[in-house]
């Protein structure tokens, strides 16, 4: 072995490879040393350009999400205004004063309504430009207790519409922002600002009991508000709630919208005419749910010149996976076009919903004056169909051609302005039927002085149809209209007496049709 080294050690070949590596050897490791200098030297160079921590310069720790520490230095108005609330939320101010600043309040809610306003306790779940609106409504209204949920912080695109946020504000956790700036309004009113990110795994925490220290803690939320914008959050955040019978309205998007006379309440089985409405939707009816959730939401709908989801850029492509261009898992990539006024619009049409549920103030929204045409002409052909069953049962034959006194004007007089949208029974507004109260002394019979004129007409009249819900009339069919119960012996007192009042209203309305 060794004379074989000794052979080709003295070879020329080995020598100029030996020659080849050492000096790669040598030219690399001074590349690296330049390299490691080079870093020492931009090291040197950046830490040298940070400003030493002083009464000037302060230091904070970055959140998880990257945002701003929540504490952050106060101007003086600021640490007066934060001094006068600590002392309020304690009990050190005037009752007297606050009364008189809810004093539009107090008369138009009556004492008892604000009184329950002024105990309660509600969550806001997104704190940009429809949450911010939100929450400073009900803290303006008289809500003592707001949880704020939000993990972002405020950028300078949010200053054309959020409701609180200054220049001073950007680049701070939004739910700091918010109970800063509320604090300065209300001082009296306790905020739990939560700069967390609300998902499934963390809902039972965040959604928890009121846990601050005074003699409410442990009261449950009386409303939740979901203003959230990514659809995986908002889809968790409504399940939760319906599957906990905790009480929660969602707002849909506002992005792309410019009409606000269009902007709606109803429940989510009848949204229409919006992206994330839809998504949402379809979402839950796989976990589920597909009604009893209040939602927000405009009926505009798109067309020519009108702002639509800004495409991303070719470039932005070429950089890879689009889901990596998202400050977070899931969240959206591309920017959407939003007038300022439209989410404010979103907020205070979920706070003034909340507001009026808290205080036991009566409201009544219209599931169709912004335009619900499809919902009507379901009702009219849905009612068409339970009438002719009814006649099929009652005369033994399918009748061809039957007529009923009903047209599409009548179905909007009745579904909307005497039932409001809504069942009598159930309150609930999806898949509605009109439905005879009671059954006809003579049964569900084609009018025989029609029929010697060749017509089959069901003589039938407006005030006596009552809307129900599908699962509702065929319960009623059974029951009532083909069994021998009254409709005293099915339902409640108070349902019969709402029925009633109704119907009265009705035939009262109808003289001036």
């Amino acid at each position: 072995m060794s004379s074989w080294i000794q052979r080709n050690a003295s070879s020329q070949q080995t020598q100029l490879a030996a020659t080849a590596v050492i000096s790669g050897a040598a030219v690399a490791g001074a590349i690296f040393g330049y390299q490691a200098f080079k870093r020492k030297e931009a090291i040197k160079e950046l830490k040298a350009s940070i400003p030493t921590i002083d009464e000037k310069h302060i230091a904070g720790k970055l959140t998880k999400f990257g945002g701003a520490d929540p504490a952050q230095q106060l101007s003086k108005e600021d640490e007066r205004s934060a001094a006068l609330a600590r002392r309020a939320q304690m009990g050190d101010y005037d009752d007297e004063l606050i009364l008189e600043q809810l004093a539009r309040n107090r008369v138009f809610l009556t004492d008892e309504g604000l009184a329950k306003l002024r105990s309660s306790f509600v969550i806001v779940v997104g704190c940009g430009g429809v949450g911010s609106h939100a929450a400073a409504s009900l803290a303006r209204s008289g809500v003592s207790k707001i949880r704020l949920i939000d993990f972002d912080q405020v950028t300078l695109s949010s200053l054309n519409r959020h409701a609180l946020a200054t220049l001073a504000d950007v680049g701070t956790p939004k739910v700091h922002c918010i109970r800063k700036r509320l604090e300065q309004i209300t001082p009296w009113t306790k905020f739990d600002s939560r700069n967390e990110l609300f998902g499934g795994s963390v809902a039972d925490g965040l959604l928890a009991p009121w846990s601050m220290d005074d003699s409410d803690k442990g009261r449950k939320p009386d409303y939740v508000l979901d203003c959230i914008d990514n659809i995986t959050s908002k889809v968790e955040l409504l399940h939760y709630c319906h599957s906990r019978s905790i009480p929660v309205i969602s707002s849909m998007g506002a992005g792309c919208k410019s009409d606000p006379t269009c902007v709606t309440v109803g429940d989510i089985s009848t949204s229409t005419d919006d992206p994330l409405s839809r998504s949402t939707r379809r979402r839950l009816k796989i976990l589920g749910v597909s009604t009893g959730v209040p939602v927000v939401f405009s009926t505009e709908k798109p067309g020519p010149g009108k702002a639509s989801l800004l495409p991303l850029a070719e470039e932005e492509f070429a950089k890879g996976q689009v889901g990596e261009l998202s400050v977070l898992p899931d969240f959206r990539s591309r920017i959407l076009p939003v007038l300022g006024t439209m989410p404010a619009v979103f907020g205070y049409t979920v706070a003034n919903h909340v507001i009026c549920e808290i205080a036991g103030y009566p409201r009544d929204y219209s599931i169709a004056r912004k335009g619900k045409d499809k919902i009507y002409d379901s009702v009219f052909t849905s009612t068409q169909g339970y009438m002719e069953r009814l006649v099929r049962v009652d005369v033994g034959q399918h009748v061809i051609g039957l007529r009923i006194p009903i047209t599409k004007d009548d179905v909007v007089f009745l579904v909307d302005e005497i039932w409001r949208g809504k069942s009598a029974i159930s309150g609930l507004p999806g898949r509605l039927f009109l439905v005879p109260w009671e059954r006809p002394a003579r049964g569900f019979v084609p009018d025989p002085e029609w029929e010697k004129k060749g017509q089959k007409f069901l003589p039938l009249e407006l005030k006596d149809l009552v809307c129900m819900t599908k699962e509702e009339s065929t319960q009623h069919e059974k029951e009532v209209l083909l069994g021998e119960k009254k409709p005293e012996d099915l339902y409640d007192e108070k349902t019969i007496q709402k029925i009633k009042e109704r119907m009265e209203e009705a035939g009262f309305y109808e003289r001036y049709r």
